[in-house]
């Protein structure tokens, strides 16, 4: 995205929350949400800042050293050669509004990338010491959580294209997935195997291959994040609970992830076991996004957590809350797991809206250790008519021949 329309963007929503300026500090890739806004800049080697006031055109402070990094952004530029200068420099800028509202001044809430007591932590990159130099020029700081997200976590069409390109290549993968295990089940494939099958299948499509996928059978599936390797991976058999997490991207720097998870039996009759607990996935996952659906019919927006009481509350009715010890969904963008609202009131209380232009996993999981686990995952993406599900939602038990 433009940085000027993330300036834009930015300004927009300060004006309307009455809050003076965004601030944006990095030193050495401890805040990833400063090069989100700037961009891609290599070898920064001092800290940066770059203040976007509410009212008046931005401005970066960089090193001397680093002087020739930030040119191409056409963002006027003060440059420091010591510390002290830093310091007081940084102070320059932020004086208009260290007066504050009560001298009649500008609102002297500024924005950075901090969350009270570490509660977001995908948002909380500003080091303690930081926090006090900011502080010492006089103003108070507030946490840019949902600003960051209304600024630069929120998609255009071309990048919701992108997302439903890998979205679709994911849906057709994942099914060639199990009946590659079908195909070979007398050759005694491994879930490595199987994941090198799928790694394949996303280069021949032409989407990135990152980490993962996990594929996961029987008590492997109990852990959320099982990485099968050569040394670890069982075989899979007749019998078997089989667990696909797969995700990926077209390769362009602005492409959007996309992230899904299928469970599938290898034969044809899954235990009354398998299938309570596969139900009660499914019923959790759709409960959120009747929620979600509802919300939008009444002119209300929701925040992350509220999603995730909704699948919690659904699964732990089903006898199965013991067991679902992960957030509901993270949010989706260049990166798999990217800025914006998760869907969260278990690892974190995510106060974060959601808003048009953002997507999201919902993923609820119960994980029975030592038998089997599920995990349904589906993308869903929240446009200006409604949630919309870019993924196929698994409805039933995939059914493996062996």
């Amino acid at each position: 995205m433009p940085i000027q329309t993330i300036i834009t963007q930015a300004q927009e929503y300060m004006r309307a929350q009455n809050i003076g300026g965004w601030l944006l500090y990095d030193y050495r890739n401890m805040n990833p949400i400063f090069w989100d806004t700037v961009g891609n800049v290599s070898h920064v080697t001092r800290p940066c800042w770059l203040w976007i006031a509410a009212d008046a055109p931005p401005r970066l402070l960089v090193s001397y050293v680093d002087q020739g990094r930030f040119t191409h952004l056409g963002i006027e530029t003060t440059l420091f050669v010591s510390r002290q200068d830093m310091t007081a420099k940084l102070g320059d800028l932020l004086s208009p509004l260290s007066l504050g509202e009560k001298d009649g001044g500008k609102p002297n809430r500024i924005a950075m990338e901090y969350s009270p007591q570490g509660a977001l932590p995908r948002v909380s990159r500003i080091d303690a010491g930081t926090l006090e130099l900011v502080r010492s020029f006089g103003v108070e700081v507030v946490s840019s959580a949902d600003l960051l997200q209304h600024a630069t976590q929120r998609w255009n069409d071309e990048q919701l294209q992108s997302h439903l390109a890998a979205a679709n290549a994911l849906g057709n993968i994942v099914q060639q997935a199990f009946r590659r295990i079908g195909d070979t089940i007398d050759e005694s494939p491994t879930e490595f195997d199987i994941a090198e099958f799928i790694r394949q299948r996303f280069i021949e499509e032409g989407m990135v291959v990152t980490d993962g996928p996990t594929v996961a059978a029987n008590a492997h599936a109990a852990d959320p994040h099982f990485d099968p390797t050569e040394e670890n991976a069982a075989v899979i058999r007749c019998g078997d609970w089989v667990l696909i997490d797969l995700w990926t991207r077209q390769p362009h720097e602005d492409a959007m992830f996309a992230d899904i998870t299928w469970t599938a039996f290898v034969g044809d009759n899954p235990t009354p076991r398998h299938r309570q607990v596969f139900d009660a996935v499914i019923g959790g996952r759709d409960a959120a996004v009747e929620m979600l659906e509802q919300a939008h019919r009444e002119g209300r927006t929701l925040e992350g957590w509220q999603l995730d009481a909704a699948a919690r509350e659904y699964i732990t009715k089903a006898g199965f809350g013991d067991y679902f010890n992960h957030r509901l969904g993270h949010s989706l963008g260049r990166e798999v797991h990217s800025n914006a609202v998760n869907l969260d009131g278990w690892e974190t209380h995510d106060t974060r809206k959601l808003i048009p232009g953002i997507a999201v996993t919902v993923e609820p999981g119960i994980y029975l250790p030592g038998e089997f686990g599920v995990r349904s995952e589906i993308d869903l993406f929240m446009s200006d008519n409604g949630p919309r599900i870019t993924t196929q939602a698994q409805r039933d038990v995939v059914l493996i021949d062996c």
